[in-house]
């Protein structure tokens, strides 16, 4: 095991792998460390996810990046975790991967989604400029939560992000959670159940709800102005 992946949970015959992956800066080439903000934050959506994809021999891991930064056309995050997916696939071999990303994480988490292991993607406050790629999410799952009062990322660019990437071949759902903002301390509780659930049925070990469902279903040639409204644990809104 590298620097790069830290196991939190690695049951024998490990037959699912979720990657858990923290946010960060524009650019900077300090080293990141495991008890700044944006990893601690994420350390609270593990237990949820363990519990709820429990009996379904799921590994659950944190990528921790060399640096905070993006940096540039460098994308030093999104580098590390198609580093940390090659030592995954060399460790427990050909299992499904669904990545789960905040913010800079989900950015990376985006960028990374096209190695042969991943299937799918949630993103949380994705951080996600009109330049970024979207076609390596071709033949994925996306499932995007975005806070509408979100001042550090803009849901907009997730709804366009959001339609391109269903253009490009993915299958694509996005969710509003109502009244939270970037940290996801507001609706904390929803955040973390959400997406554990969702991560949980995106490998198959639960059923997706209705309409999250339906809005993965829709073709590339939907349109990105659809508006679907569902509760996500204890209540929130989704665009598609």
């Amino acid at each position: 095991m590298t620097e790069l992946l830290r196991w939190r949970e690695r049951p024998r015959g490990a037959r699912g792998v979720v990657l858990v992956l923290y946010g960060g800066r524009v650019a900077s080439t300090a080293p990141a460390r495991p008890w700044q903000l944006a990893a601690v934050r994420m350390n609270g959506f593990v237990r949820p996810v363990a519990r709820a994809t429990a009996g379904g021999t799921v590994a659950v891991g944190l990528v921790r990046y060399r640096y905070r930064g993006w940096n540039g056309e460098r994308a030093d995050p999104a580098r590390d975790v198609l580093a940390a997916l090659d030592e995954v696939a060399a460790e427990l071999g050909p299992v499904p991967v669904v990545l789960l990303g905040h913010s800079m994480g989900g950015r990376a988490a985006l960028r990374a989604a096209g190695h042969p292991s991943v299937t799918g993607v949630v993103a949380l406050a994705p951080w996600c400029p009109p330049e970024d790629p979207c076609e390596q999410l071709a033949g994925r799952r996306l499932v995007t939560l975005h806070g509408d009062r979100d001042k550090v990322t803009d849901p907009a660019e997730t709804v366009r992000f959001d339609a391109r990437a269903r253009a490009a071949g993915a299958a694509v759902a996005g969710i509003t959670v109502a009244g939270a903002d970037h940290g996801m301390l507001r609706r904390s509780r929803d955040w973390h159940l959400g997406a554990a659930r969702l991560v949980a049925a995106l490998l198959g070990l639960r059923p997706m709800p209705g309409e999250v469902a339906a809005a993965l279903a829709l073709g590339a040639e939907s349109e990105a102005g659809l508006d679907l409204r569902l509760p996500v644990a204890g209540g929130a809104g989704r665009r598609s």
